[in-house]
């Protein structure tokens, strides 16, 4: 694997630079790609990601037909976190190694706004591959679902919420739960049932009120 400077990056990572060229987005015209990762652990510089799961939104609806699933070979692989997200190391799904799975990722979420829950981690995940491979930083705005929820309430709310509480409060059934897809879908769910929620409260919503709310 070659080193890339910040002067020389590769195709793909050009390719996924050209698509911030585009013109300003608002809400009508943003595509939300809800994605979601199973990892071998929680430390973001020693433990790998093993799947990736994405969803789109567009006109704040889910397009059921643009979504991406991918597995992850890894050497690294953690025995006890088998229990949570089901992935063995040797396992039945077709598997692409991590650079492969950069590339597909980025050609698929272009200039997106990113939503995730608890999306700093998401996103951290991502960006060390980015780095393990001498490339910078995702340049996509990002949406914690998390935080997002929060900015629905009246009132300064404190609280912590995880995904399950959030499928709770909005009485999601959690089909899938701990699968990167599975997590994807109800993360989107999410976004949207809380969107409809802050247009209650703010009239004339745009993309600036809710972007970046890592």
């Amino acid at each position: 694997m070659g080193i890339f400077s910040k002067h020389s990056y590769p195709p793909f990572f050009e390719t996924y630079l050209h698509t911030f060229k585009a013109k300003k987005k608002n809400l009508t015209n943003t595509r939300f790609v809800v994605f979601d990762t199973e990892t071998t652990g929680l430390n973001l510089h020693n433990d790998r990601i093993l799947s990736i799961g994405c969803i789109a939104i567009q006109n704040f609806s889910i397009v059921v037909a643009d979504q991406l699933e991918i597995y992850v070979k890894q050497e690294k692989f953690a025995k006890e976190s088998v229990k949570i997200h089901g992935l063995l190391k040797f396992g039945v799904f077709t598997k692409v190694d991590e650079l492969e799975a950069l590339k597909v990722f980025l050609n698929y979420i272009k200039n997106s706004v990113l939503v995730a829950h608890h999306a700093a981690f998401d996103i951290g995940m991502i960006n060390a591959i980015l780095k393990r491979n001498h490339l910078p930083k995702l340049k996509n705005k990002v949406i914690d679902t998390a935080t997002f929820y929060k900015k629905t309430k009246y009132v300064k709310d404190n609280n912590q919420y995880s995904l399950d509480k959030l499928c709770a409060i909005f009485n999601l059934k959690m089909h899938d739960r701990h699968t990167a897809a599975g997590d994807a879908y109800l993360t989107a769910l999410v976004f949207l049932k809380s969107y409809k929620l802050l247009q209650k409260k703010k009239k004339n919503l745009r993309l600036s009120h809710f972007v970046g709310w890592l």
